[in-house]
């Protein structure tokens, strides 16, 4: 794993003999913040306007202002709430939630303290995937010690303040990274989800107001704090504050995590992870996780690495998982791959995404295997436009995004692959 040294926001004890541990978290200032909130008794609006200042937008994807979601949850209405973080990180292209908990774990659950208490929540779950062993061991031996050290529990620090933490380990299914599937699944049921509205901020865990961030996003919180909301707005750009850990993978010569300004160029976050591999030519980069828009090099060598330049461009900014792709890739297996990866994950709840992503991976399957018809390419733009805004959660859209931005701007390879029956790239090789 790969994080650029300076102004490091989730990622501050890496360089430490023991990253995790609750004396090096300390050691750099950690749980200041909600030790002076327990004895100052902060009003919890104070600590959200600081928030909606810094411009923090939701880390896990959909890049919603994390100050505004706080804001929505009754805090002081009766009875229990919830805070829950989405540690599923099962978004094919995303490894930066994995790291920190694994090296940084009480960043994040100071992060969820505080979202208890803003909240008047007096329980957190952190929800990791099935898969996710060694963070899941990480993050049970930093509760086991923040509770020892009385910074969870009953009357933390004898302020009358209650909050406690549970780690949760999913089965790896892709479709509980949906918040209320999530939250379906918490609870003992199949994770498959709810119709909205209600949304978890009314109608969450177990029917109670409940507040679902992501885990850079909870860990974000206390250097915010700390440092004060203008501080994090300054380090990115208006409307996109802070700094943003992109997973960087595929054909690059330093794949890893690195933790930049927002509104950082691409082609200087690409010269961090050491440029295309083997001197290649960049084809195309996938900016957020296989579910958003591809853009090829012309455009994303243009592109600033924010919310609002990506949506400029054509994509999203995702969950920041970049997926470079150099000259030797062949576009149409890259996405047969990943349409049959939405088939298989698909829940099964609507008739869109049920039937439409298996008619996506069958066609695009075919044409890989010299199977295709011209006429195919229209057809996968008329299945894709009708499973779009047409299901109850966003994997619909995740499905058919890549399926309309992979034909939009490699056509011609997807032409050649059917006239010829075989691979354009593999050919000029």
């Amino acid at each position: 794993m790969t994080a650029i040294p300076t102004n490091q926001v989730c990622f501050r004890t890496l360089g430490h003999d023991a990253p995790s541990s609750l004396a090096t978290y300390e050691s750099l200032g950690g749980y200041q913040v909600w030790r002076r909130i327990l004895k100052e008794k902060t009003p919890p609006e104070e600590i959200v306007e600081v928030l909606k200042l810094s411009m923090l937008r939701g880390r896990g994807g959909a890049g919603f202002p994390t100050g505004l979601k706080w804001s929505f949850v009754p805090r002081t209405s009766p009875g229990q709430k919830y805070v829950v973080c989405n540690s599923d990180e099962s978004e094919p292209g995303t490894f930066k939630d994995r790291d920190i908990m694994r090296y940084n774990p009480h960043q994040m659950i100071e992060g969820m303290a505080i979202a208890g208490y803003v909240m008047g929540a007096t329980v957190g779950y952190n929800y990791m995937r099935g898969e996710f062993i060694e963070p899941f061991e990480s993050c049970e031996r930093a509760l086991k010690d923040a509770r020892e050290s009385g910074l969870l529990g009953d009357n933390i620090l004898g302020s009358g303040i209650d909050f406690d933490m549970h780690n949760h380990l999913g089965a790896g299914a892709y479709i509980c990274g949906e918040e209320t599937a999530l939250l379906e699944s918490l609870e003992g049921k199949k994770g498959m989800p709810r119709f909205k509205p209600p949304f978890p901020a009314n109608y969450g865990l177990y029917g109670r107001p409940t507040n679902v961030n992501n885990t850079e996003s909870y860990a974000s919180v206390p250097i915010i704090l700390e440092k004060g909301g203008q501080w994090f707005l300054d380090l990115g750009k208006p409307n996109n504050g802070g700094m943003k850990i992109f997973s960087v993978s595929g054909h690059v010569n330093k794949p890893g995590n690195y933790e930049v300004p927002l509104g950082t160029p691409f082609k200087d976050l690409l010269a961090m992870a050491g440029g295309v591999r083997d001197g290649n030519r960049l084809k195309a980069v996938i900016p957020g996780g296989s579910s958003v828009p591809v853009l090829p090099a012309d455009i994303i060598l243009k592109t600033d690495m924010d919310y609002d330049s990506l949506d400029k461009a054509g994509s999203m900014l995702g969950a920041g998982s970049v997926i470079v792709m150099d000259e030797t890739t062949c576009m149409v297996k890259v996405l047969a791959r990943i349409a049959h990866f939405y088939f298989e994950e698909s829940c099964g709840q609507c008739t869109p995404c049920r039937e439409g992503t298996g008619w996506l991976s069958r066609v695009i399957h075919r044409i890989e295997a010299g199977e295709g018809k011209l006429e195919y390419l229209d057809l996968l733009g008329d299945v894709s436009n009708k499973i779009m805004g047409r299901t109850i959660c966003a994997l619909g859209d995740a499905a058919a995004m890549p399926v309309i931005s992979f034909i939009k701007h490699f056509r011609e390879e997807f032409a050649y692959h059917i006239e010829h029956k075989k691979c354009l790239v593999e050919n000029r090789s």
